[in-house]
């Protein structure tokens, strides 16, 4: 991970270490969510997470298919029923430093259009435990589940009855309906019996309270869950058709008074100075809580407001989560093993002697690129964040949360006599072709192409990965599998399968006999093929892997196009007509990198006689148009100009898109309507050039009102 400014790397830099850090945190994701077993700690995870999303901001034409910034969590895991959460479970943006939280603190004061009236934030520890939902029906449990991705968790029902802090039934006054939300977790002490007894006993030993807490919850045999120190705080809420307050302070005491668990560290503070001197403070005591905190979390206290701020991709605006710093570690550089991704980079990945950080065992660190390694740049000059890395050199890493951690020094007094510098490879470790790195490149790439098994194995396993088509039983091993015995190399070959080793195929016997593969095993993964002949429009141009073409990107291409057909004729037709181009240009969070990669996609025969193949057996659903009947502006392009007075640009955008309209950054032929506040320039005058209809705010927030109440 690079120590230079995000905004002042150039485009390749950061383009090779957007996909470096997704990568990365991916996989760490998986070992996190789905393991429960973390190989680092959280500091460390934090760092590389808020490092991606400053690069993403700063290049947002380069996010990454399935970058890690559009999830949350990872997938449910095998073993458990899965449960849809009615209200989608986030997680939180993340501040480092004070200054973060001055920013967000600002950033929420541009965004509602405040002035001198004071903020007043919840602040709370961030307990380090795992996220569940309570659902109540008419008063009483009848589900729970785990966060899993946000929108999926693993219904783990039984064993949170077994939890005694968990109210199975609610009190009169609490509303019929009502989805508690908060974290299961151990304390200290209990953590250490529970590891005493099970070393008495031979049994697992557990790294930390987290993942003892993680592990028991999601035992397949409630017992076992029932004979664990759980407990439990709540400080959130999922579906709530009726809230017992204005605030979030006092929906949380009303949860306390309902018979759970909330934190007795919660408060309400006023501004920057109020929510810094708490962090301070609950920092201070962080040893003597008996069970771990990894931060402080800051909600906007009013309901309203957070109503008004709404959410990003990922994570809610109104709240962030302050972690507490990181931790250092000293090993030993034992090699350098190269990674080939689905685009052909070459990613070198320290491995290292095992060392424990807080509780976890880190055995490999990122090395982001050669010149990394090297400790120059691509004109020879030393670069501040290199550190000319040799095999045998003792190097400090930089662990921050569950993924892999950073080298951030090397001790040359302790380097051997005989440590070479590192040659990096000029060829492909997995299919021996040419590895180049073009002009400007930070990232050396195998140019082998098709023929890279390496890159082919990886686009299917995107292809298949949960955010795409969500083939459940075709995970990472059965696609290498696959790929090995030539059964799959293409996304059009998954849908043949069962033709092939189906129970009318000739070679069913030869699927069968697959390692982790019965004749049960096999039926099922063809029921989930079959479950995926039809899929929705996002989610089929997100798994074709198109460079740049993330979740939130997919969704975009298929509320502006709303069926395959539309879209693919629009891409086609840009690669010869420059109109058409600037017609995909004009879609608000469309650039040109982003552009000319969906044109460039469309525009190769390789990919549309693929597409061809795929399209035989797969039927994308057209995506639902917006809800927004009696809407004034529905359909329409809108351009916000000057400057708004009675609300933030951002709000006034979140609103009108809510109205089914199209806001654009720019004004041209086909734009319905401009909405001038003072200081509006060349838009408005191009406006008035083009004869398109311009209004005021005022007439704006009428024109508002009337279709929010329609």
């Amino acid at each position: 991970m690079s120590e230079t400014p995000a905004a002042d790397l150039d485009p390749q830099e950061a383009k090779a270490e957007i996909a470096r850090l997704s990568a990365e945190i991916r996989r760490h994701d998986r070992a996190y969510f789905q393991k429960d077993a973390p190989e680092v700690a959280d500091a460390e995870y934090d760092a590389l997470k808020h490092r991606l999303a400053a690069l993403e901001a700063a290049f947002p034409e380069f996010i990454a298919p399935d970058s890690p910034s559009l999830k949350v969590g990872a997938a449910p895991a095998e073993g458990f029923g899965k449960v849809r959460h009615r209200v989608r479970m986030l997680s939180l943006g993340n501040a480092f430093t004070d200054e973060d939280v001055a920013d967000f603190v600002d950033r929420i004061r541009r965004f509602l259009s405040l002035k001198e009236e004071a903020i007043v934030f919840t602040a709370e520890p961030k307990i380090d435990g795992l996220s569940l939902s309570l659902r109540y029906e008419g008063r009483r449990l009848v589900e729970a589940a785990t966060r899993g991705d946000g929108e999926e968790g693993e219904n783990v029902t039984a064993n949170v009855r077994t939890i005694k802090e968990i109210p199975d039934s609610l009190p009169e006054d609490a509303p019929d309906l009502f989805e508690v939300r908060g974290e299961v977790y151990m304390r200290h002490a209990d953590f250490a019996a529970l590891n005493a007894a099970q070393a008495e006993a031979g049994d697992k030993i557990f790294a930390n309270p987290r993942n003892a807490a993680a592990g028991s919850l999601r035992q397949l045999d409630p017992a076992v869950t029932a004979r664990r120190p759980l407990r439990f705080f709540a400080y959130a809420w999922g579906e709530a058709p009726e809230l017992p307050g204005a605030t979030q302070y006092e929906v949380v005491q009303a949860l306390g008074r309902w018979g759970f668990p909330i934190n007795d560290r919660m408060e309400r503070c006023k501004g920057v100075e109020d929510i810094l001197a708490h962090y301070r403070a609950l920092e201070a005591d962080r040893a003597s809580l008996g069970y771990d905190i990894d931060g402080v979390v800051y909600k906007v206290d009013r309901l309203d407001w957070q109503e008004r701020l709404g959410f990003v991709s990922r994570a809610p605006r109104w709240a962030i989560a302050h972690k507490f710093p990181a931790e250092h570690a000293t090993t030993v550089l034992e090699g350098i093993d190269i990674q080939v991704g689905r685009t052909g980079a070459l990613s070198p990945v320290a491995r290292l002697r095992p060392v424990t950080v807080g509780g976890v065992v880190v055995s490999n660190a990122t090395l982001h690129n050669e010149d990394y390694i090297a400790g120059r740049g691509a004109n020879g000059e030393p670069i501040r964040e290199g550190r000319d890395l040799r095999i045998g050199d003792t190097v400090t890493i930089y662990r921050a949360g569950d993924v892999i951690p950073k080298v951030l020094d090397v001790d040359i007094s302790r380097r051997p006599a005989d440590a070479a510098p590192y040659e990096f490879p000029t060829v492909c470790p997995a299919c021996g072709s040419h590895a180049v790195r073009e002009t400007g490149e930070a990232v050396r790439r195998c140019t082998g192409g098709l023929i890279c098994p390496a890159q082919a194995v990886e686009r299917l396993k995107h292809f298949v990965s949960r955010g795409a088509m969500d083939i459940e039983g075709l995970g990472a091993r059965q696609v290498e599998a696959f790929w090995e015995k030539g059964w799959v190399r293409e996304p059009a070959d998954i849908f043949t399968l069962e033709a092939r080793f189906g129970p009318q195929g000739s070679e069913i016997q030869r699927l069968s006999k697959l390692e982790g593969y019965g004749q049960k095993s096999a039926d099922n993964l063809f029921d989930a093929i079959r479950a995926r002949r039809e899929v929705a429009l996002d989610r089929f141009i997100f798994a074709l892997g198109i460079r740049h073409v993330g979740e939130t990107t997919a969704r975009l291409f298929a509320r502006q196009y709303l069926g395959w057909d539309a879209f693919a004729q629009a891409m086609i037709a840009a690669a010869s007509d420059p109109e058409a181009r600037d017609a995909i240009l004009a879609i608000d969070g469309v650039g040109e990198v982003l552009a000319d990669a969906v044109i460039a996609f469309f525009d190769d025969e390789h990919n549309r006689r693929a597409l061809d193949r795929l399209l035989t057996h797969v039927t994308p659903r057209d995506a639902e148009r917006p809800k927004t009947e009696g809407s004034p502006v529905a359909g329409k392009t809108l351009v916000f100009t000057g400057t708004l007075e009675r609300m933030s640009r951002a709000e006034a955008k979140a609103r009108a898109e809510a109205l089914g309209a199209k806001v654009s950054g720019s004004v041209s032929a086909k734009t319905d309507l401009v909405i001038a506040g003072p200081g509006a320039g060349s838009k408005l005058k191009q406006a008035t050039a083009l004869g398109v209809e311009v209004i005021s705010e005022d007439d704006w927030l009428a024109l508002l009102g009337a279709g929010e109440g329609a």
